[in-house]
């Protein structure tokens, strides 16, 4: 698709630009030079002489966006309805078949713009040869009448597929004709036309990035073809898209397990404090039972110890008895004997 261009040509550069050096400059009602050139704009296209010489040409200021001759006279002319055709079906329409016979015509411009559509976003490019000489586009003609009398030429530039090198910006392409045969074959009216409405292949054709102001068609000025630097993350090249995407994605990948890390690391810690806690838990109860039968163990061999040690001691005491002086003492170690609830009595007895 073709929808804005630049065009800053001189009157003389035309004829030049499509190879015909020879060709008179007459009737050319130019516009001022545009860098932002829109449907219904005129600019200056080569076509044949209405005479009968066939060699004779004339450059002529038409508006851009067809309005065929059979547009009722009263109708308000759309110039953004049929700006464009496609070549692949110009012997099909009405609108355009009747035209391809004796209404052909040249277009020159030095650039035009495209958009490539990144989700919402849409950049424009602009796109020209790398030499800088001006660009010429296959294009077909016609005039009609207004209510008032006025007779308006207006003009389409035929576009086709995108090349190969433009396919991921858009996928259609004005039809460039790259040198002087191109050129001949569509203006002479030749019946193999067919075989320039190609896209254009060639490496010499580049593009840049430009700023989205120019979207508006009130926007003109040199500004329109400033190369502006495109963030790296919205990218300039389709082909750097990918591979830059793909980097930020590995580069990501570290970040976001490290934040993913962080709240199972914090789980695992409380896990593992909660782990100690239950083993804690249940160490106190194993504990206490263990303390229970140490308790109930340890009075049994208390009770044990007491009755071998009162077994070899009972001697001892009366010994201990008999040469004691105090007779507090004697007492105490006579109870030994006695019924009289003691602390030894207590083990004794259970």
């Amino acid at each position: 698709m073709c929808g804005r261009a630049r065009c800053t040509l001189r009157p003389d550069d035309f004829p030049r630009a499509c190879h015909y050096n020879n060709v008179s400059v007459r009737s050319v009602n130019m516009d001022q030079p545009s860098y932002n050139v829109s449907p219904g704009f005129d600019v200056p296209v080569v076509r044949r002489e209405d005479a009968s010489n066939s060699n004779g040409c004339i450059v002529h200021c038409m508006k851009w966006g067809l309005i065929p001759s059979f547009t009722k006279k009263t109708e308000k002319p759309d110039y953004y309805k049929m700006f464009n055709a496609r070549s692949e079906s110009i012997d099909e329409k009405a609108s355009f078949l009747r035209l391809v016979p004796k209404c052909r015509c040249l277009v020159a411009v030095e650039g035009f713009y495209e958009w490539n559509k990144d989700g919402s976003r849409k950049q424009p490019y602009y796109i020209h040869f790398k030499d800088g000489r001006p660009l010429v586009f296959a294009a077909l003609y016609d005039s009609w009448q207004n209510s008032e009398g006025e007779i308006l030429y207006t003009f389409t530039i035929l576009t086709t597929s995108s090349s190969s090198a433009l396919q991921w910006m858009h996928d259609r392409m004005p039809v460039i004709l790259g040198d002087k045969g191109a050129t001949g074959t569509w203006l002479n009216n030749s019946l193999n036309y067919k075989t320039v409405l190609k896209p254009y292949e060639e490496s010499d054709l580049v593009w840049y990035p430009v700023t989205p102001a120019m979207g508006k068609t009130s926007f003109n000025g040199p500004e329109c073809v400033k190369e502006i630097q495109i963030k790296i993350e919205r990218n300039a090249s389709i082909s750097k898209f990918f591979s830059i995407k793909g980097a930020e994605r590995e580069d990501s990948k570290p970040q976001q397990k490290v934040l993913c890390d962080k709240p199972v690391e914090t789980k695992l810690l409380k896990g593992e404090n909660d782990e100690p806690e239950t083993e804690k838990g249940n160490d106190d109860r194993k504990t206490n039972n263990c303390n229970y039968c140490q308790g109930d163990a340890a009075k049994h061999q208390i009770k044990r110890d007491y009755e071998a040690f009162t077994a070899d001691s009972k001697p001892a005491l009366h010994n201990t008895v008999t040469g004691s002086t105090t007779p507090v003492k004697k007492e105490k170690l006579k109870g030994a004997d006695d019924k009289q609830p003691t602390l030894f009595s207590y083990f004794r007895k259970s």
